[in-house]
């Protein structure tokens, strides 16, 4: 009897926990896609990029049923995050908390669907260092969940067992369940909110790969954006660049990468190789010009 009575406790704790969350929490509509949001300021909703038709209007649902039109702020692909203005939103914030999550520690999702909570309960199957997404996004954690994620959940606030959330819920690749964590939401909705979209770090140099004598690769520019960050340091056409911060790069997608985990606006030494002379200059990232 005890141990039915305890696990009538754990279960009642958990429904309250998702009862409290629920308000803060909104269905998402675009065009042919119903995803779910979260409250992240006040009349600023995040949902993923990834569940956002790329044209036509964009509504939500709140707790209440209330149905909003919403202002697209700004999107970041690489990091999955979309930012929205609701302008008359109702429903209140739900503030990420400061902490550590640890593998084993019980989970839940708080979604939305057809005018109703929807939750997912489950484990914290892993959690790992900063990766960088497929698209080239720096991601402040990895924290994968031992759950079943639908379609119209992604987007949902992730919890712990004491009602914390710690990050937005997205489906990964193999239908694993990934947590954009707290840090990195608040770092690129802050950035969008300041100006519409996230800087790229931006060279300026066409890059091909190129076999070295001593069986490595580097990057040889083959063309150059006459204002870009890369002639303006004197990169020339021909040059082959060997390292990257004093990294050898083992291939032009390894610079690639290199290059976009690099801040808009740091200074890096390149090592390269011109008319067979070793030369070594310091290149100012830039941002990206919108196209």
């Amino acid at each position: 009897m005890a141990t039915t009575s305890s696990l009538a406790q754990l279960s009642a704790s958990f429904a309250e926990l998702a009862a409290a969350v629920a308000p803060s929490i909104v269905e998402v509509q675009s065009r042919n896609s119903l995803a779910t949001g979260f409250v992240w300021r006040e009349e600023l909703v995040i949902t993923p990029d990834e569940t956002l038709a790329d044209e036509g209007s964009i509504e939500i649902e709140e707790y209440d049923g209330t149905v909003r039109t919403v202002a697209l702020v700004g999107r970041d692909a690489a990091t999955d995050i979309a930012l929205l203005r609701v302008v008359g939103l109702k429903a209140p914030v739900k503030a990420f908390a400061n902490l550590a999550v640890r593998p084993g520690g019980l989970a839940m999702v708080i979604a939305a669907a057809d005018s109703a909570p929807l939750i997912a309960f489950g484990g914290i199957a892993a959690v790992g260092p900063a990766w960088q997404s497929m698209r080239g996004g720096t991601i402040d954690a990895r924290v994968e969940l031992d759950l079943r994620l639908r379609h119209r959940a992604e987007g949902g606030l992730a919890i712990d067992g004491g009602g914390a959330a710690f990050g937005m819920a997205v489906r990964g690749p193999r239908g694993r369940t990934l947590v954009i964590p707290a840090a990195t939401i608040d770092r690129v909705a802050a950035q969008l909110l300041a100006n519409g979209r996230v800087p790229l770090a931006y060279l300026g140099a066409g890059l091909k790969d190129v076999p070295l004598d001593d069986g490595g690769h580097g990057g040889m520019v083959m063309t150059l954006d006459r204002d870009g960050p890369a002639a303006r340091a004197g990169l020339h056409q021909g040059d082959i660049i060997l390292s990257w911060a004093g990294r050898r790069i083992p291939h032009v997608g390894g610079l690639l990468q290199a290059l976009r985990a690099t801040p808009v606006g740091s200074e890096v030494i390149v090592v390269l190789r011109r008319g067979g002379a070793p030369l070594e200059i310091r290149v100012t990232i830039g941002d990206r010009p919108e196209r």
